[in-house]
């Protein structure tokens, strides 16, 4: 980690495109500006690490998620008729197929 001690309206610079400007410093709080470009993100720490977290929960798979759609796919590999091939002709027409009345 490199450490610098800067004063207000001094500055550091990030590459070429980036720089982080003391804006301000008042009891324990530095206020800072941060001068990147638009495709740069920007975000404090905090907000960094909790949207990290949601992300890796939203993305993990539950053992409960997985029997759910073997059970799915399950069911429905036994039911081939219910399924045509795209571009076979059409079957006989089935029991269940037939119109109420």
């Amino acid at each position: 980690m490199l450490v610098l001690s800067r004063r207000p309206h001094e500055g550091i610079r990030i590459r070429h495109d980036i720089v982080v400007t003391v804006l301000e410093i008042s009891g324990d709080k530095v206020r800072l500006g941060i001068e990147a470009p638009a495709n740069v993100q920007i975000h404090r720490e905090e907000i960094y690490l909790a949207v990290r977290r949601a992300n890796e929960e939203a993305s993990a798979t539950s053992s409960a998620a997985v029997a759910g759609l073997a059970r799915v796919i399950g069911d429905r590999a036994g039911d081939t008729a219910a399924a045509p091939t795209p571009g076979a002709p059409p079957g006989p027409p089935r029991a269940d197929d037939a119109p109420a009345g």
